[in-house]
């Protein structure tokens, strides 16, 4: 086993942990308006999983490369990465805010400092990273759309909730954020 094959492994280990950590750890509390999140962690927890075995698999199973060479899986490995430790600072700069479910806080705030002057979902936007990389890594284009294409359907959907719940709560003022700033990409969405 090479040194990128130990370091997949071994982001993918920390990829799941993570993720389980978040989830059994910040979900909302017994105060909290929780009736909001309309199965999208459910989805979420569905979707991702899914993509990252259909992608292995189909790694495996076809070839499709996306480029020649080794330095594809070497920047998809980056982007798995940054994708995991900012989505940890994301979630840590959100501090009580965040929650694994959709959830308003009864003391709840718009966060609209650092990354969320510009993005309205950066956790979401890493997570997202975190799927590209692993097609790229895979170098292969069905593992890259089978990576990338369910947990981004799955996080639009859950967008749309959390956005709706958002409004509900904050009304003019999250609207007057929305026109600031973009959903998932800095400028463009």
């Amino acid at each position: 086993m090479n040194t990128l094959s130990i370091l997949f492994t071994i982001s993918m280990v920390a990829w799941f942990l993570s993720e389980f950590l978040y989830k059994n750890m910040l979900k909302s509390d017994r105060g909290d308006r929780k009736d909001k999140d309309k199965s999208t962690l459910n989805i979420l927890w569905l979707a991702i999983p899914f993509s990252i075995m259909a992608a292995v698999i189909s790694s495996y199973n076809s070839t499709f490369p996306i480029a020649s060479g080794s330095w594809i899986s070497y920047l998809g490995e980056g982007l798995i990465l940054i994708g995991i430790i900012f989505r940890f600072i994301m979630i840590r700069s959100l501090g009580k805010y965040f929650t694994v479910d959709v959830t308003i806080r009864q003391d709840h705030k718009i966060k609209k400092q650092g990354f969320y002057k510009y993005l309205r979902h950066p956790s979401y936007t890493f997570s997202l990273l975190t799927s590209l990389g692993l097609g790229l890594y895979l170098n292969n284009w069905l593992s890259l759309a089978l990576a990338f294409v369910p947990p981004f359907l799955a996080f639009a959907y859950r967008i749309k909730v959390e956005e709706q719940a958002l409004i509900e709560q904050f009304g003019e003022e999250y609207l007057e954020y929305r026109k600031k700033t973009k959903k998932l990409i800095p400028f463009i969405y």
